[in-house]
């Protein structure tokens, strides 16, 4: 059943922030002005978090009328050491987002102003618990920049019409649980610039239906898991996805990634904040995930989900210490220099917990390519690794029209054998792009769990015969194809022929007695 009132709100919330995009068109860039919405829309969030949680507990301490955001800042400070322990950050009552934009129009220092109440923010956490995911949160919000103006005033004028259209967003309160429609606004925003992604130097965005589709695929079986992780976590949405499915509580201890570019690290972190994740169920690292992995010494991962950038370009076996690190030296042989694909695929592998399930999107060549790709494949088949592997419809993702494939890798499974599922047909079209609905999704997940061979859809396959097939994991090499065009009956088609051509004599001689007679006479 669907809740009307909230897809008012979201409808709503979506026409305020292309609202605020067509204000700024013209003086900020869409990418950029991406990045300037999300800042604010933090701030908010936060000032709103915090001043709703003082709130509460003050009124059920017996005091009904009470706002912080009315409090002097002198008598909100004493509370700061037990408020950072608690949230993980401290504002103080005048440097609330309410109250900054309730004076933003009369402060000709507007921009010195906001940039110093992030650097507050930012230093309330240091030498805290909570300082790793605050630390550099709003270097990528640069209210100085010319991007947003030639001059301080035009700047500041920017600012203003910023804080205004997100304080008119109507995002509820926080008792109705419409706090999710922070997180609405984020993937809405990214959505409307996903194709200019290649902008930001890395961003790679994975559309909601294959993100819930990674998800379900790696939860099968389970309503609760220790943890979920991803080597290229990008803005965090495949991430967020198991608190939708699955809900916060259910990821017990909570969502672990690490994203190598960062503008996106920040986005990544804003967008736990932004959904509600408390500072210490997430660890978003910085930097390269297969370099210098941040998360090693942690307890292994039940749930592995990733869209790492295809075809990129590693140091591979230009480092020699790699072949010995002990993710990528089960294979014997690393990912090629100019491939890093298999490498992602290795490294999540090692940090699998012993019934955890990793299920990545692909671009196919991966699956057939010799070499070195070849030989990991042949690890990961002969040790039984590869649980599934699923051909998506082509169109899916923002900024290619190649059709994508899923790896799903398990540790423990029960059989000796890899599933295909063939599920390029399993879409609608939308506009130019092509999209997975919630009935392909679910007979995709259905055919996961059943294992059972289907006729052109899925296939369950000896891990022998792929070995015979020299290791080669392309869908089509399993499941055939249906064939759709008619059917001739050449016995009936011949029968057709003479008796048309058996038609066309009678008329002849017909024609040729009518002439015949007309002459004559």
């Amino acid at each position: 059943m669907v809740d009307n009132r909230k897809e008012t709100e979201r409808t709503e919330l979506h026409r305020a922030i292309w609202g605020i995009a067509n204000d700024l068109r013209g003086s900020v860039d869409g990418w950029d002005f991406k990045q300037y919405v999300l800042g604010i829309l933090f701030y908010r969030y936060i000032s709103e978090n915090l001043s709703g949680y003082i709130n509460a507990g003050e009124r059920e301490a017996g005091k009904p009328a009470f706002e912080y955001a009315k409090l002097p800042d002198s008598e909100a400070e004493p509370a700061r050491e037990d408020l950072v322990a608690t949230k993980g950050f401290f504002i103080l009552p005048s440097e609330l987002f309410e109250n900054l934009r309730a004076r933003a129009s009369n402060d000709p220092d507007l921009n010195v102003t906001l940039e110093n109440i992030f650097k507050h923010i930012e230093a309330s956490a240091q030498g805290t618990p909570s300082e790793a995911n605050f630390k550099g949160l709003f270097d990528d919000i640069d209210v100085n920049s010319n991007k947003l103006g030639a001059t301080v005033a035009k700047r500041n004028e920017q600012i203003v019409k910023l804080l205004n259209g997100i304080g008119e967003m109507k995002l509820g309160n926080y008792k109705e649980n419409t706090i999710d429609l922070f997180g609405d606004a984020y993937e809405y925003l990214m959505g409307m610039y996903a194709s200019n992604a290649g902008k930001s130097g890395g961003e790679y965005y994975t559309p909601q239906e294959v993100s819930e589709l990674l998800t379900r695929l790696t939860i099968v079986g389970k309503t609760v898991v220790n943890k979920v992780y991803d080597p290229a976590c990008g803005s965090g949405s495949l991430l967020l996805k198991f608190a939708k499915i699955l809900g916060r509580e259910n990821v017990r201890k909570g969502f672990f990634g690490q994203e190598i570019n960062l503008t996106t690290y920040n986005l990544c972190r804003i967008n736990m904040f932004l959904h509600d994740i408390d500072y210490d169920k997430f660890d978003i690292a910085h930097g390269d995930t297969m370099l210098e992995p941040k998360h090693w010494d942690d307890e292994p991962f039940e749930t592995i989900v990733s869209n790492p950038p295809y075809s990129h370009t590693w140091v591979g076996d230009g480092n020699p210490l790699l072949i010995n690190d002990p993710r990528f030296s089960p294979a014997g042989v690393l990912a090629p220099k100019s491939k890093e694909d298999f490498a992602f695929i290795m490294h999540g592998l090692s940090w699998l917990a012993a019934s955890g399930t990793a299920a990545y999107v692909v671009f196919p060549g991966i699956l057939y390519r010799g070499g070195a790709e070849q030989k990991i494949r042949k690890y990961l088949i002969d040790y039984n690794f590869v649980d599934c592997v699923i051909q998506l419809p082509d169109n899916l993702f923002f900024g290619t029209s190649i059709a994508t494939c899923i790896m799903v890798i398990r540790k423990g499974k029960s059989d000796n054998a890899t599933l295909f599922i063939d599920a390029s047909r399993e879409c609608v079209k939308v506009t130019n792009s092509n999209k997975l609905t919630v009935d392909n999704i679910d007979k995709i997940v259905a055919a996961y769990t059943t294992r059972e061979s289907a006729d052109y859809f899925a296939r369950l396959v000896p891990n022998s015969e792929i070995a015979q097939q020299s290791y080669n994991l392309s869908v089509s090499t399993y499941v055939a194809q249906e064939d759709k065009r008619e059917t001739i009956d050449i016995n009936a088609l011949n029968a057709e022929i003479a008796r048309i051509v058996a038609r066309e004599n009678v008329l002849r001689l017909e024609i040729d007695a009518i002439i015949a007679d007309i002459e004559g006479g």
